[in-house]
C-alpha cells in the first residue's frame, strides 16, 4: 500500500514497453506469412532425366539463364530412386557447358513453352524477416532507447546523478548477529534498532519515535559494517550500502542528486536500512577547504543529507547507519538530536572478546587437539576483527602448505609472528653485522627480564623480519587500559637496551637502534604532553588528543603555547630518555655475564622462546639484580 508521502509512480507496468514491441513482432511475422509465402520446394534432376522428360512429352514449361533451368513437369518426377526421394511438379537442373545443339529441336518439337525471364531467387527466412520489419524494429528500439535516456537525465546527466548503492533483500543469505563477536555492549545497543523495524507498532503506540540516524564509531577493523550488515539480517528488510566517497563526483549537483535518488529508493522499501561507510569522506566540518574542485561538492552532498535526513518521518521506518572512525572531523549539524543522535561506540575486544571472535572465524577451520583459543586469545592483545580473521587464514595456509590435516599451534603462532613481527627473510649478514644484532636483541630481552614492571618476553630471534634484522616480542600478561609511569619508563628503558648493548660491547653505535628511538620519543613526548608525567612542566595537557580519534596518529594543530614552554617540553623529554638510558646500560654492565650467554645461544639457534630465556638466565652464574638495588 503506497502512503502520501511516497513520490508518484508510472501508472504504466514496466513490462508495458516489452508487451508493444511483441505484438509489433507478431504482427509482422502474420502479414509476412500472408504476403511473402515461402517458395515452392524444387526437385533437382539431371540434366540426362531432364531431356527424358521432354522426349517423353512430360515438360511444360522452362524457364533458363545461362546454365541454370527451371521449369514445371505435367505429372510429379521423383529423383533420386529408392531412399529419400524428393517428388514434384517443379524441377531445376542445370545444363552442361558444352553446347547441346539437340535441346531446341526437342523441346520445339514437344511444344515446351520456353522463357526468358529471370530466374526465381528463394532468399532465406531470416533474410525476408529482416527486409520486411526490420527497419520497423530499429526505429522502436531507438525510440525506446530514447525514452529511457529522457527519464534518466531528469535525475541527471544520462544516469550519473542515481544511486551506487547495492541492495541486499532479505531473500539473499544474511548476516545475523551469529556471525558478530566481540562487540556486545554495541550489540546491546543496535537490539532496540532491530526491534523496531520488527515491530514499529509497539513503538509508535506511545508516540516514540527511533532513532533516524545511527553513527558506528571504532578502530579501523573492529566490524562496524559487519555490525551494519548483522542489524539488516537480524530484522530481514532491504539494506542499502555504499560508501561515502561515491556521492561526491569532479561534477557539481551529482552528489546532491545521488543522495535524493538514495532516499527515494529506501523510502519505496521501507522498512529499510541505509549504511554509509566512511561518513567523514562527505561529513567534515563545513568552512575547511577539501581540496580543488571538490569542497563545493562535498559541501553541497553534506546539506543534502542533512535536508534529506530532517525531510522523512520516522514513521517511515527508514533508518541511517554511518560508520567512520573520524567522529572528531564530522560537522556538528550532523550529530545534533534529528539526525545522527545515536552514538554507537565500539571499543577493541577483550581477551574475552578476542577469544569469541576466534570462535566465530574457526568455524570451518579443523583445529588440532593442542589449540586452545583462548591462549590465542591472550597471546593478540591490540588485535581487532579483521586482524584475527587474518591471523586464522594465514594459520591455515600454513598448515595447508605443510599438507596437514588440521590447524595446529605451531601454525597459529607462526601466523601470529608474521603479521605482528613481519615476514621472514633470508639475506647475507656478514659475522660481525649478525654478532651486534645479536648482542642488540639480548640487551632487549635481558631487561625485559630484570625489569619486573615490563611486559614478559615471550621471544627473540636474530632472523630477518620485515624491516627489522631481529626482533624481541614481549607480550602483556592481559590488556592494558591504564599505563603507570613506571610501565611507561620501563618499555622506555627495554628499548633502549639494544643500543646500551652495542655500547657495552663494541664502544661504539650503529643505526640499527632507529625504530626503537622512534618508540622511546613518541612515549616520552606523550608523558610531558599529554599525561603530565614531567615535574618540570607540571599538569597540563599541551597537546591533547580527541578520545574519540581512533587512527591511533596524533592530528596536526597548531602549537598553542609559548616557545620558552616548547624549549622546556623537549629539556623534560630529553631527561626521561637519558635517565632510562643510564639505567639501561647500569643493568647491562651489571649482568654482562647473563647478556654474553644470551647473545651466544641466539648466534647458535637464531631464536630463542621464554622457556629458554629463562634457562639461560638461570644457568649464569651472575646474581640478578633487580631496578630497585
Amino acid at each position: 500500500m503506497r502512503r502520501p508521502s511516497d513520490p508518484p509512480r508510472d501508472p504504466r507496468p514496466r513490462w508495458f514497453p516489452w508487451a508493444i514491441l511483441a505484438a509489433f513482432v507478431l504482427i509482422n511475422v502474420l502479414l509476412s506469412a500472408n504476403f511473402m509465402p515461402e517458395p515452392a520446394q524444387r526437385v533437382t534432376v539431371p540434366y540426362t532425366t531432364f531431356k527424358e522428360q521432354v522426349a517423353a512429352g512430360n515438360v511444360i514449361e522452362i524457364t533458363s539463364r545461362g546454365e541454370a533451368i527451371q521449369g514445371t513437369f505435367r505429372q510429379a518426377v521423383s529423383w533420386p530412386p529408392g531412399g529419400r526421394a524428393v517428388a514434384g511438379t517443379r524441377f531445376e537442373t542445370q545444363a552442361p557447358q558444352f553446347v547441346d545443339s539437340s535441346l531446341v529441336p526437342l523441346l520445339e518439337s514437344k511444344g515446351v513453352i520456353v522463357n526468358a525471364r529471370p530466374l526465381e531467387e528463394p532468399q532465406p527466412g531470416w533474410f525476408r524477416l529482416l527486409v520486411s520489419f526490420g527497419p520497423a524494429i530499429l526505429f522502436f528500439v531507438v525510440i525506446f532507447w530514447l525514452t529511457n535516456r529522457v527519464s534518466q537525465a531528469q535525475a541527471g546527466a544520462f544516469g550519473i546523478g542515481r544511486s551506487k548503492a547495492k541492495r541486499y533483500s532479505e531473500e539473499k543469505p544474511s548476516i545475523t548477529f551469529a556471525d558478530v563477536a566481540g562487540i556486545d555492549e554495541a550489540e546491546a545497543e543496535l537490539e532496540e534498532i532491530v526491534d523496531f523495524l520488527k515491530n514499529p507498532q509497539k513503538y509508535q503506540r506511545l508516540g516514540g519515535t527511533i532513532p533516524k540516524g545511527v553513527l558506528v564509531v571504532g578502530a579501523p577493523g573492529t566490524g562496524k559494517t559487519l555490525l551494519a550488515r548483522a542489524v539488516a539480517g537480524e530484522a530481514r528488510v532491504p539494506f542499502f550500502s555504499l560508501a561515502a566517497s561515491e556521492f561526491v563526483e569532479m561534477i557539481v549537483g551529482v552528489g546532491a542528486s545521488r543522495v535524493r535518488d538514495l532516499f527515494n529508493q529506501a523510502k519505496k522499501e521501507a522498512p529499510a536500512i541505509v549504511f554509509i561507510d566512511e561518513l567523514d569522506a562527505i561529513g567534515r566540518s563545513r568552512g575547511v577547504a577539501g581540496g580543488f574542485g571538490g569542497h563545493d561538492e562535498r559541501e553541497q552532498t553534506l546539506n543534502q543529507l542533512l535536508v534529506e535526513m530532517d525531510g522523512f518521518d520516522s514513521r517511515q521506518a527508514v533508518i541511517v547507519l554511518a560508520a567512520t572512525n573520524r567522529p572528531d572531523v564530522l560537522d556538528p549539524a550532523l550529530m545534533r538530536p534529528g539526525r545522527f543522535d545515536r552514538r554507537v561506540i565500539i571499543q577493541r575486544p577483550d581477551r574475552l572478546g578476542r577469544e569469541k571472535i576466534l570462535e566465530v572465524h574457526t568455524r570451518g577451520v579443523p583445529l588440532a587437539p593442542d589449540v586452545r583459543l583462548a591462549d590465542v586469545a591472550q597471546a593478540t592483545p591490540g588485535l581487532v576483527g579483521a586482524e584475527l580473521r587474518n591471523l586464522v587464514n594465514e594459520a591455515a595456509l600454513l598448515a595447508a602448505r605443510k599438507d596437514r590435516n588440521a590447524v595446529a599451534r605451531e601454525d597459529l603462532m607462526e601466523a601470529l609472528e608474521k603479521i605482528i613481527l613481519g615476514a621472514a627473510r633470508h639475506i647475507a649478514i656478514s659475522p660481525e653485522d649478525r654478532r651486534r644484532v645479536a648482542y642488540h636483541e639480548a640487551g632487549h630481552a635481558l631487561i625485559g627480564f630484570l625489569l619486573p614492571e615490563a611486559d614478559p618476553v615471550q621471544k627473540v630471534t636474530i632472523v630477518p623480519r620485515g624491516q627489522a634484522l631481529g626482533v624481541t616480542y614481549q607480550m602483556p600478561i592481559d590488556d592494558r587500559h591504564n599505563y603507570p609511569r613506571e610501565y611507561l619508563v620501563a618499555r622506555i628503558t627495554g628499548a633502549l637496551g639494544g643500543r646500551a648493548a652495542e655500547q657495552i660491547v663494541f664502544g661504539d653505535m650503529t643505526t640499527g637502534a632507529e625504530s626503537d628511538l622512534q618508540q622511546v620519543t613518541a612515549i616520552a613526548r606523550q608523558m610531558v604532553t599529554r599525561w603530565g608525567m614531567s615535574a618540570d612542566i607540571g599538569l597540563i595537557a599541551l597537546d591533547p588528543v580527541s578520545q574519540d580519534n581512533f587512527l591511533g596518529v596524533e592530528p596536526v594543530r597548531p602549537r598553542w603555547y609559548s616557545d620558552e614552554t616548547a624549549l622546556r617540553v623537549d629539556q623534560a623529554i630529553r631527561s626521561i630518555v637519558d635517565e632510562c638510558y643510564e639505567r639501561a646500560v647500569e643493568l647491562l654492565k651489571r649482568e654482562r655475564l647473563r647478556l654474553d650467554a644470551l647473545a651466544e645461544a641466539l648466534l647458535a639457534r637464531e631464536s630463542l622462546d621464554e622457556r629458554e630465556i629463562r634457562a639461560i638466565i638461570d644457568a649464569t652464574n651472575d646474581p640478578v639484580q633487580s631496578s630497585a638495588a
